[in-house]
């Protein structure tokens, strides 16, 4: 007899979510390039995202936070209140299973129907599973900064993906 699939909820994040998403975050931080962050970032810091109103959304299986996607302002200047900047990360074990493309769907939904304008997503380089992933969604590489980046001893360049939404 053949075990039933299991099924994966993607929804917008509450506080209790915080936790796994912050440990998510602290390992990318501490052990990959995904991030440019060398420390754990405080809960707090997520609270304030989660309550900053931009979309921030999780992938949940059997209780669990298996990854999370996000937005937040480009830049501080009003001029770009109409981009935000995307990120997506998942949980090392939940890697290569589609989640990833589930919880882009959703969050370039959710920027489509607020009204924003682009969305731009830095990936450090060479990275072709993300860079593969927010091609299927529509970004296209705008350009590369080189060695832009200093982590783990290893100057890192950045690809700069946008799509219109």
């Amino acid at each position: 007899m053949s075990a039933e699939p299991r099924t994966v909820a993607i929804r917008n994040a509450i506080a209790s979510d915080l936790p796994a998403v912050a440990e998510i975050y602290t390992h990318e931080s501490l052990h990959a390039y995904s991030t440019f962050e060398t420390t754990e970032r405080p809960l707090a810091d997520w609270q304030h995202k989660l309550d900053s109103g931009d979309p921030f959304v999780v992938a949940v299986q059997d209780g669990s936070v298996l990854g999370f996607a996000y937005a937040s302002p480009f830049r501080d200047r009003p001029a770009y209140h109409r981009t935000r900047e995307t990120s997506v990360y998942l949980h090392r074990a939940a890697r290569r299973e589609g989640f990833g493309t589930l919880l882009y769907a959703e969050l370039l939904s959710q920027l489509r129907t607020r009204g924003f304008h682009t969305a731009v997503a830095l990936i450090a380089q060479p990275n072709p599973g993300s860079n593969r992933l927010h091609e299927q969604h529509g970004f296209e590489l705008a350009g590369t900064m080189r060695e832009v980046g200093d982590k783990q001893d290893r100057m890192i360049d950045v690809g700069i993906y946008q799509k219109m939404l």
